[in-house]
């Protein structure tokens, strides 16, 4: 071994004796201990760069990234204190190849999911219930209850029996059966706060009910027909005056037709015979009860057809239909579980349970009780 002093300081110098091991003479053991810490540190960095990366690192600053050759004992320096000295790279020298950088993402802490939370008219990005409900397995529909069937079960029977007394009469509950209706449809699709759409559709529901009380019940369907022709190229107007986009101005046209159409629509309470009014509204309140029971769908809409019908009969026997209540109590149902089918789509609110829940199986029920008691009437 040579005894050239190395640059930096005072080389190490361990005597061999005749054993093979280090004798006592020039032995440091300062010097042997920081030996043995350069031999780990160097078997570290070979094993670290031969695997990969599986934690988070900190992002750190291009100087301590820079290249540090692996080092032999004959290369390793130190100083008269111990300190280590690494000699500088040189371009001869290799590069030490880098692990893919997919690897360090795969690693790294993912963002947290966006929230769930309901569809918007404004085209919310977030991931909407009834969604959320069909990507896990299961149904968006969810029936409103007993509740709201007791709330529509007591709306018919006011509607049922105002009919009996007269129009105006009639008039106090059909208008609060119409104002639930336009508010309902709205927060149905998602459309929360709209007061200038419910304003407007439960608007058009009042005018044809001017209209029906003015012109009588022999020109019901021209009022009607004639107030929703109105009210469609208002709300069109309105929307094309709106300054939002293109998307969000169409769908709240849609949503306010449909609405003002509803509550409209439900004037055929007023228009139609009072003999047919109180046959149908109390087949309706029967019929949303039944199928509020906890019974498989099948058998519950079967029920309810047939206490539907059934009604009918009773009521019909009081007044001057007679057997053919039967027939338009069961006509008046089917549209009622149609509205309350609709009620029950993509996954609603209870406030969409207790608004549209309780008034579409009633509004929905009007052009059949009209129909049917025109026929049987």
């Amino acid at each position: 071994m040579s005894d050239q002093p190395y640059e930096g300081g005072t080389p190490y110098r361990p005597q061999q004796g005749h054993d093979g091991h280090e004798g006592q003479e020039g032995y440091d053991p300062y010097w042997q201990q920081a030996y043995e810490e350069q031999q780990a540190a160097q078997q570290s960095q070979q094993w670290q760069g031969q695997t990969w990366e599986t934690q988070v690192q900190q992002p750190v600053s291009a100087a301590e990234t820079a290249y540090m050759p692996q080092q032999t004992p004959a290369q390793s320096t130190y100083d008269a204190y111990g300190a280590h000295q690494l000699p500088q790279p040189t371009p001869q020298q290799p590069q030490q190849p880098q692990p893919p950088q997919t690897h360090a993402h795969a690693s790294a802490p993912q963002e947290p999911a966006p929230g769930y939370g309901p569809a918007t008219a404004t085209g919310n990005a977030r991931v909407s219930d009834a969604q959320r409900a069909r990507l896990e397995g299961r149904s968006p529909i969810i029936e409103p209850g007993m509740q709201p069937a007791a709330l529509t079960a007591l709306l018919g029977l006011l509607l049922s029996g105002t009919a009996a007394i007269g129009s105006y009469a009639l008039l106090v509950p059909l208008v609060l059966l119409q104002a639930v209706t336009a508010a309902g449809w709205f927060r149905l699709n998602g459309m929360w706060p709209a007061r200038q759409g419910i304003a407007l559709a439960f608007l058009g529901a009042l005018v044809a009910d001017a209209v029906l009380l003015a012109a009588g019940r022999e020109n019901g369907p021209a009022a009607i027909l004639g107030t929703l022709g109105v009210w469609v190229l208002l709300s069109l107007v309105l929307q094309l005056r709106s300054h939002a986009d293109p998307d969000e101005r169409m769908y709240g046209l849609m949503a306010t037709v449909a609405s003002a159409a509803l509550a409209i629509v439900a004037a055929g309470h007023l228009a139609a015979d009072p003999d047919a009014v109180t046959v149908g509204a109390a087949a309706v309140a029967v019929a949303v009860l039944a199928r509020a029971l906890p019974l498989p769908t099948p058998a519950s809409v079967i029920v309810s057809l047939l206490a539907a019908a059934g009604a009918g009969i009773a009521v019909g026997a009081m007044t001057g239909l007679g057997p053919d209540g039967a027939l338009l109590g069961a006509g008046a149902a089917v549209c009622a579980l149609i509205g309350h089918r609709v009620a029950s789509y993509d996954y609603p609110s209870r406030f969409v349970h207790f608004t549209a829940g309780v008034a579409l199986p009633l509004a929905t029920a009007a052009p059949a009780v009209y129909v049917l008691g025109r026929a049987w009437g």
